[in-house]
């Protein structure tokens, strides 16, 4: 184990009464919550990119991290470090599991067979490295969007060529993510979309971009992969258009497409929220259609319209959406992965341990509350006592088909139904969280 994070040992659970800024407060990760541990219930993950790739740049200045990996030599025997230092961090951390996109971990070539040649190097050493700190892989992905032959996309790129190569880099990460015991495979289609509607064929792109999705499933089944497929709903990040704006609309994509019941998505809070969606919305909207598989744990401000990426520290927003989840019975294979970075001016090594640490407790807080209110439920009982209805004859028989529209005014006429307005209660139930939360 490297020492390059040597004022620390290992972040441990200190309780709420602690002042040292390196512990936990809430996180315990033994602690049992409606009969599961913490670290069951949560499956927290540090992103490898935000972490250990991102240098602190923006469009406006040049980076302001001065990262020992970061600097001018041989890339792999820098790729050696990273990893050597990304493992430390995860495991003096105390989290459980990692994420990274291909090129996070190695420096790509300037061939196929080379990047191949290095994937497959640095696949060992990341095997090597989870034995060694126990860190097992979330997900994995292939970065399909930085490089400049993806200007124009991957799966939708006009170039039939570049749709291959990209095959050819979600191939390999997918096989790298199952051979590293991976238990999600995510898909992130940051430039699938268009700038102009003038230079964009829609039908042409989206008949594209489903078959290169049924090609990742057909692939995951040829490989034994038993993990969960993921794409990550995301609007207007960086293009006009994208043709996986939110969780409905990835619903709508997989229909029409027969890969409802193949894929499912990785909610990211920030993404939520500039689709003009609360956090909660994304994640109760993919449970109700049957598609939610994992999260990337941020948030944005609410002043700045583009994706900040920063740690969520919000309990009332973070509660709500873990009341949703343990209502749905928690993760499967997903968790809560931090796609989350610290800020320019953050320049301190040890500001990489403030910010997990922090969301990291933020959500084991939000987990408390959201099993507190559960346990009582009473958003649950007021939910099933307004739509009471549809359990009664009527309300089946609509459901059931056994009636027409003119069947029901028949209904209405000869019973002189005459229905009245009922309270939705809503501030009520906003008492109802705050008395959980406060």
């Amino acid at each position: 184990m490297t020492a390059y994070f040597d004022a620390i040992e290992q972040v441990r659970y200190e309780g709420p009464d602690s002042s040292n800024p390196l512990a936990f407060r809430h996180y315990d990760p033994q602690q049992v919550i409606l009969g599961k541990t913490m670290a069951e219930h949560l499956r927290m993950a540090a992103c490898y990119w935000h972490t250990f790739v991102w240098g602190g740049a923006d469009v406006f200045g040049q980076g302001t991290f001065i990262r020992p990996w970061q600097q001018a030599g041989d890339e792999m025997e820098l790729a050696l470090l990273k990893a050597d230092i990304a493992f430390e961090f995860f495991h003096k951390l105390n989290i459980p599991y990692y994420c990274f996109h291909d090129v996070d971990v190695f420096p790509e070539g300037r061939s196929l067979k080379e990047y191949l040649y290095r994937f497959a190097q640095m696949q060992e050493v990341l095997q090597r490295k989870q034995e060694e700190t126990g860190v097992r892989l979330l997900w994995g992905t292939a970065n399909c969007f930085s490089h400049r032959r993806y200007m124009a996309g991957a799966a939708t790129n006009p170039d039939p060529e570049i749709f291959a190569y990209a095959a050819s880099q979600v191939c390999a990460a997918m096989q790298a993510t199952h051979a590293l015991g991976g238990v999600n495979y995510v898909l992130w289609g940051g430039r699938e979309g268009y700038e102009t509607l003038l230079n964009t064929d829609l039908r042409q792109e989206r008949e594209q971009l489903g078959r290169f999705m049924q090609m990742v499933v057909e692939h995951k089944h040829r490989i034994g992969f038993s993990g969960t497929l993921l794409i990550e709903p995301k609007p207007q990040e960086p293009t006009k258009h994208q043709y996986d704006y939110d969780s409905a609309t990835v619903y709508g994509f997989l229909k029409q497409f027969g890969l409802e019941q193949e894929i499912k998505v990785n909610i990211e809070a920030n993404h939520a929220t500039l689709a003009g969606h609360s956090f909660q919305h994304e994640v109760a909207t993919a449970i109700s259609l049957g598609i939610f598989g994992s999260i990337d744990a941020n948030r944005g401000d609410a002043q700045l319209g583009w994706d900040t990426d920063q740690f969520p520290n919000s309990v009332e927003e973070n509660t709500l959406v873990m009341y949703e989840i343990l209502k749905a019975g928690g993760f499967v294979n997903g968790g809560f992965n931090f796609d989350a970075r610290v800020r320019r001016m953050s320049i301190d090594r040890y500001d990489l341990f403030h910010g997990h640490i922090g969301a990291m407790d933020v959500l084991a807080l939000s987990l408390k509350r959201a099993a507190a209110m559960l346990e009582k439920d009473q958003l649950g009982d007021a939910v099933a006592h307004r739509y009471r209805g549809w359990s009664a004859p009527l309300g089946k028989q609509i459901l059931q088909g056994e009636h027409s529209l003119s069947s029901l005014q028949q209904l209405v006429v000869d019973t002189s139904m005459d229905p009245q307005p009922v309270s939705g209660q809503q501030e009520y139930l906003e008492n109802v969280v705050n008395r959980v939360l406060y």
